[in-house]
């Protein structure tokens, strides 16, 4: 059982995605996760409302049950595959996490400070959930596309505009993380 605890390593992950994104381009398909959003808002009907909701949401079925299994996946990955131990960190990340305000830094893969019930619990946690999601959602629709499209299925098509995408999420983690989050925590 020790092996399912540990990360698959780049070696095996790498071609798995390879595969993935050659059987997608295969049968004319893209990857991208925030699509799911405009898919599920259309099966209620919000077609009737907007224009942009109006369209052949079968044909993005596939897309959902991707998005389905990956939620399962990481259940399962995170109840029955994560290793009890600590996160073997680097001591100059602890004692910077630690400045922002982290009490254990390594010991979960979730600060329970950000994404724990008594975070969830209180205005600041919703506020931040709330700008986080708007900002996000915002994002995706300006960008054309989420993380995961630009960077796994646009960047292998070799397109520009997810080149400059991926540019700008990495510039946006940077700011968000240096100039933004230790006023944030």
């Amino acid at each position: 059982m020790e092996i399912l605890l540990q990360p698959w390593p780049w070696y095996v992950a790498g071609p798995l995605i390879a595969m993935v994104m050659f059987l997608l381009l295969f049968f004319g398909r893209s990857f991208g996760v925030s699509g799911n959003l405009r898919t599920m808002c259309s099966m209620a009907g919000a077609g009737k409302l907007a224009n942009f909701f109006d369209f052949d949401w079968k044909s993005q079925i596939w897309n959902i049950v991707f998005v389905i299994g990956a939620v399962i996946g990481g259940f399962i990955a995170a109840n029955y595959m994560t290793s009890s131990e600590a996160i073997n960190l680097n001591p100059n990340t602890v004692t910077a996490m630690k400045e922002l305000g982290l009490a254990n830094p390594g010991t979960s893969y979730l600060p329970a400070e950000i994404f724990g019930p008594e975070a969830l619990g209180s205005v600041k946690g919703w506020l931040l959930l709330l700008g986080g999601g708007f900002l996000v959602g915002f994002g995706t629709r300006y960008a054309g596309g989420c993380t995961s499209g630009h960077a796994i299925s646009g960047l292998s098509n070799l397109q520009v505009p997810s080149l400059i995408a991926v540019v700008g999420f990495f510039i946006g983690g940077l700011v968000m993380t240096h100039l933004l989050l230790p006023y944030i925590l």
